[in-house]
């Protein structure tokens, strides 16, 4: 079949799918791409179209319909190869994997919203980021207003570089920073500048995973334990190595120093690349800072960071500190032209940055996580002293660890109690599923305590509790 579909022929005329919602629209468009495949509307081979042309056609960002099609491939449902498009993956039934808890025990409309990720959009500094788009407007030179740079903003880079060195001890000059609209956005970037296989921590983000493996990345996973990324698995066949060493996400805790170490040896060794996801690094509680990895060896390593977690994912900003040699690589992968983040928003967070204002944000927001990091800690104590909180030290989310054969039901519990929240094994790395004893899947809950609204947020912890496993 050499034409695509069309979003009629996926969506389908009589599906009650609002994609114009408040809904997740990438959790709306994967259920409606399964449910067309699942009908036989969409018959095994058959050609989707470019994740362009179906967000145009949807409405929708590029990114969200990228993501979904990402996602999808992972599950098995479509299949993605270099030159030929995305298609229906060749099998008679699909078949969803084990590892992930699907509908109905995920809350579809929650009266109270606990997954981890994303702040309270109610906290967004509004008054100072518009004294600081209003004073970078006045000041952004004509440039700003013609075809970007895909380096990005010389200003936001300059700022980054000062603001990384001095909190993250990060080492890099201006010129090695390349901006992006997010850390998946890196992540593709990199996949196809780096090529795989990648190693990843057993425990993280499926997305990510899904992502690369869109890009023909496979990744095989390292064991996670009280220290972090077991390391010295790594081999002389990986290419690059994805970790969270300020905050393992999602079981949380610091790499270990020596294992800090020895992943940079293994790079310089190898030649191999460590990517480093600092996507929480700001926000620790009661421990002394993490530094960046890459301050060990910028040459090696390089960090990718967003302001999703510190101010709002929306604004689409991140970026990348990379090794020199992969600079103009990277530039050229991501386009003649700044395509994916306004310069009039990188100018703003440039002066919201060198205007100390991010400084305060950031405070305000450690303030503010770690008083509801502490309620948490305290109606557990209260009512379920039996189970045990990990990966409290710093981050916006901490995971209660349940007993064995309990997590499944405790998910369920928590959507009779009107509660979104996910299962550690929602993180599991498909390939862990067949480790030792000793390594076996733990169960656990992963609590984000960033969202609610200060008002509902002690409403949400008591259906929490009532979910949980009696002791």
């Amino acid at each position: 079949m050499n034409s695509w579909v069309n979003s009629a022929e996926i969506l389908g005329s009589d599906l009650p799918l609002e994609l114009s919602g408040t809904g997740n629209r990438r959790a709306l468009l994967m259920d409606a791409l399964r449910e067309a495949v699942r009908s036989g509307r969409l018959a095994p081979g058959t050609r989707l179209p470019p994740y362009r042309s179906l967000a145009a056609d949807l409405g929708l960002a590029r990114n969200t319909v990228a993501d979904a099609y990402a996602e999808l491939v992972a599950e098995g449902w479509l299949a993605a190869r270099q030159g030929s498009g995305t298609r229906v993956a060749e099998r008679a039934a699909p078949v969803t994997p084990v590892h992930r808890a699907r509908t109905p025990e995920r809350v579809a409309r929650p009266v109270h919203d606990l997954v981890q990720g994303q702040p309270d959009p109610s906290v967004f500094p509004r008054t100072a980021w518009l004294a600081s788009a209003r004073r970078a407007l006045a000041a952004a030179p004509d440039d700003a207003f013609g075809p970007g740079d895909p380096h990005g903003r010389p200003e936001l880079r300059r700022a980054l570089a000062g603001y990384l060195a001095r909190v993250r001890g990060v080492r890099a000059a201006p010129e090695r920073i390349v901006l992006c609209s997010g850390a998946a956005h890196g992540l593709r970037l990199l996949a196809q500048v780096v090529g795989g296989p990648w190693a990843a921590e057993e425990y993280g983000l499926p997305f990510h995973r899904a992502l690369l493996a869109s890009h023909g990345v496979g990744t095989r996973p390292l064991g996670v334990d009280a220290d972090g990324a077991r390391v010295a698995g790594l081999t002389r066949r990986d290419r690059a190595v994805l970790l969270t060493p300020a905050h393992q996400f999602p079981t949380g805790g610091p790499l270990h120093p020596g294992r800090r170490a020895a992943v940079v040896d293994w790079a310089r060794a190898t030649g191999g690349l460590v990517v480093e996801d600092d996507y929480d690094g700001e926000f620790r509680y009661d421990r002394q800072p993490v530094g960046a990895v890459q301050g060990l060896d910028p040459e090696h390593v390089v960090l990718l960071g967003s302001v999703s977690k510190s101010l709002s994912p929306t604004l689409r900003i991140g970026w990348m500190v990379l090794p020199q040699r992969l600079v103009g690589p990277v530039v050229t992968a991501k386009g003649e032209r700044e395509q994916f983040s306004s310069a009039t928003e990188q100018l703003t967070l440039a002066d919201f940055v060198e205007s100390g204002a991010y400084d305060r944000q950031v405070r305000r927001m450690r303030q503010r996580h770690r008083r509801r990091r502490d309620q948490l800690v305290a109606a557990l104590e209260r009512r379920a002293p039996h189970i045990r909180v990990t990966g409290i030290a710093a981050g916006l989310h901490a995971v209660l660890e349940l007993p064995p054969g309990t997590e499944r039901s405790a998910v369920r519990a928590a959507a009779w109690q009107g509660l979104a929240v996910e299962g550690l094994a929602d993180y599991l790395h498909p390939g862990s599923e067949d480790a030792g004893p000793a390594d076996a899947p733990r169960d656990g809950l992963v609590v984000g305590y960033a969202t609610p609204a200060e008002s509902a947020y002690p409403e949400a912890l008591e259906a929490l509790c009532r979910a949980l496993p009696p002791g």
